[in-house]
C-alpha cells in the first residue's frame, strides 16, 4: 500500500510515512487508495478478540513491509499492558447511553491505545534498520504521558514532550515528570497547546533542522495514530447487539485535535456501519462553529475542565478537508496557504452540505459539564471524566433536536481520577487506581521556557546527541 501527502502526489511506503509523520510539504500522509471492507468482511471483525482485531487492520495498511509474525508480536505486547480483558470495553450506563470506555492503558487515558503500538513500532524500526528515533511531540495533557510511557527506556529512542505550562491538569503534568529514564526530556512551554503544536511544526517543515535532529512524530499527525484508534470503532460495533444486522451505530466523541473522531469518519469510509457521528467540543469551538457555518476560524482560547479539548486549531481537519474536496491536493494547498496567511478557512455551500451530512457538532460549556456528571452519577452511580462529560451532553442535545435515531456511544476519553479540580467541583470522589497512586508524593519543579524557536532547537540538539 502506498501513502501520499494530502499537499502532493508523491507516494511512499508505509514505513516511510510512519518515520516521516508530518509530510515535509506540511501536509498529512493518507493512504492512495483507501481500502474498503465489505460486509462478509465486516462480519468476521465482529467474531474477533481486540488484538487479533488489531492485527488485522494493521496488517492491511502495512501490506507486507513488517512481516506477520513480527507484526502480531508487537500488536500482542502492545495491549498486553492494558487493565481490562478486553482492552476498550463497553459500559451499559443505562437504557439509552452506553460509554465505550477507552481509559485502561498505562496513563488512563484513550491515547494509550495507540501509543503503546506506536512506542514499540519505533522500536522495532530502530533495531531492523539501525536509525536513530528522536521523537518530538506536543500535549494538550494526554498525548505527552501516553506517548513517554510507550517508550521510555526502550533502546535507539529519545523523546521530547512540549506542554502549555499551567493548562493542563496536575495529574496529567505528574505523570509525565515522575519518568526520569534519559530517553526522555519534557518542556513547559509558556502559551497554549496550539503555540506548543505550532513550534512542532515548524521544525518538522524546515528540512535541514528535521534532518539534523532525525526528528519523528507520535501526535495524530502521524497517520499510524489514526490506524490504531479506527479498532476500537470496529470492535465496539462488533460486539454491539447491531452486529447481526449490520445496522448503525453512532458515536459521540470528545474532540480537540479532530484525530479521534477522524478515525471513526475513515472507519466509516472503509465501510462500517456508522451512522451519525457527533462532534463534542467544550468552550473552544471552532470545529462546532464550522460544522455550523462552514467558517473555521479560531476565536480567543479558553481554559476549560477538560484541557485535553482545549485547542484551536485541529491538526487533523487538514485530513478531512482533503476528503471533503475530492482528494484534489492542488486546492487543499491552496486552502491551507489561505488559512495561514488569513486565519480563517470558508467552505461552499456544496462542501458545507456535505459536512453536515458527515458530522453532527455541540459544544458544551463548563457549567454543562459539571451538571452532567453529576447527573449521571447520581442517577446511574457512574462518574464521567469532563471531556466525556462533554461527549455525552453533546449527544444530549443531538437527540433532543432528533438527529440520532439509532444506538449511540459515548468515548470515555480518560479517567476521571485525572481531573481533580473538576471532581472537586462537582463533590465527586473517583476512585484511585494504582497508576496514579505514587504520584502524590512526587516533588518536582518546573521552569517555564519562552516560545522560542532558537532555544528549543538548542535544546533538542543537546538531548538528542
Amino acid at each position: 500500500m502506498q501513502y501520499r501527502s494530502t499537499r502532493g502526489q508523491r507516494t511512499c511506503s508505509f514505513l516511510e510515512s510512519f518515520l516521516e509523520g508530518l509530510a515535509k510539504d506540511g501536509g498529512l500522509f493518507l493512504p492512495v487508495s483507501l481500502p474498503v471492507f465489505d460486509e462478509t468482511r465486516i462480519r468476521s471483525f465482529a467474531k474477533m478478540e481486540f488484538t487479533e482485531l488489531a492485527f488485522e487492520l494493521l496488517k492491511v495498511f502495512v501490506d507486507g513491509e513488517i512481516p506477520d509474525e513480527d507484526l502480531l508480536a508487537i500488536v500482542t505486547r502492545s495491549f498486553a499492558t492494558f487493565q481490562h480483558e478486553e482492552v476498550t470495553p463497553t459500559q451499559h450506563v443505562s437504557h439509552d447511553l452506553s460509554i465505550l470506555e477507552l481509559f485502561y492503558g498505562p496513563t488512563l487515558a484513550f491515547k494509550d491505545v495507540a501509543l503503546q503500538l506506536i512506542g514499540n513500532l519505533y522500536e522495532y524500526v530502530a533495531q531492523k534498520q539501525q536509525v536513530a528515533i528522536n521523537i518530538l511531540a506536543a500535549t494538550s495533557g494526554d498525548t505527552g504521558a501516553a506517548a513517554i510511557y510507550g517508550v521510555r527506556g526502550k533502546k535507539g529512542i529519545s523523546i521530547c514532550v512540549l506542554y502549555p505550562y499551567g493548562k493542563i491538569s496536575p495529574i496529567q503534568e505528574r505523570q509525565m515528570l515522575a519518568v526520569t529514564d534519559e530517553n526522555v526530556k519534557t518542556l513547559a512551554i509558556e502559551g497554549n497547546f496550539d503555540d506548543c503544536q505550532r513550534m512542532v511544526k515548524q521544525l518538522f517543515t524546515d528540512e535541514k533542522a528535521r534532518d539534523q535532529l532525525s526528528l519523528r512524530a507520535v501526535n495524530s499527525i502521524n497517520f499510524v495514530r489514526i490506524i490504531v484508534q479506527m479498532v476500537y470503532y470496529f470492535y465496539a460495533y462488533g460486539h454491539s447487539k447491531q452486529s447481526d444486522t449490520l445496522s448503525g451505530l453512532s458515536f459521540s466523541v470528545p474532540t480537540g485535535n479532530f484525530g479521534n473522531i477522524f478515525s471513526a469518519y475513515l472507519a466509516k469510509r472503509m465501510g462500517l456501519p456508522i451512522d451519525r457521528l457527533i462532534i463534542a467540543t467544550n468552550a473552544n469551538d471552532i470545529l462546532a462553529r464550522f460544522v455550523a457555518t462552514g467558517i473555521y476560524q479560531p476565536h480567543n482560547f479558553k481554559t476549560t475542565y477538560s484541557p485535553a479539548m482545549d485547542i484551536q486549531v485541529a491538526s487533523n481537519f487538514e485530513r478531512y478537508l482533503f476528503y471533503l474536496y475530492g482528494e484534489d491536493s492542488q486546492r487543499l494547498t491552496t486552502l491551507m496557504d489561505d488559512f495561514a496567511r488569513t486565519g480563517k478557512l470558508a467552505v461552499d455551500a456544496d462542501a458545507l452540505r456535505q459536512v453536515q451530512q458527515d458530522f453532527i457538532a455541540y459544544s458544551v460549556d463548563d457549567a454543562t459539564c459539571l451538571q452532567t456528571i453529576q447527573h449521571v452519577q447520581k442517577e446511574h452511580d457512574y462518574l464521567l471524566d469532563p471531556h466525556t462529560a462533554c461527549a455525552v451532553a453533546a449527544f444530549e442535545k443531538a437527540r433532543q433536536h432528533d438527529q440520532v435515531v439509532t444506538p449511540i456511544l459515548c468515548l470515555a476519553t480518560a479517567h476521571p481520577i485525572k481531573f481533580p479540580d473538576a471532581m472537586q467541583k462537582v463533590g465527586a470522589q473517583a476512585k484511585e487506581p494504582d497508576a496514579i497512586a505514587h504520584l502524590h508524593n512526587l516533588s518536582y519543579h518546573v521552569e517555564p521556557m519562552a516560545q522560542d524557536l532558537a532555544v528549543l532547537q538548542d535544546k533538542l540538539q543537546s538531548f538528542f546527541a
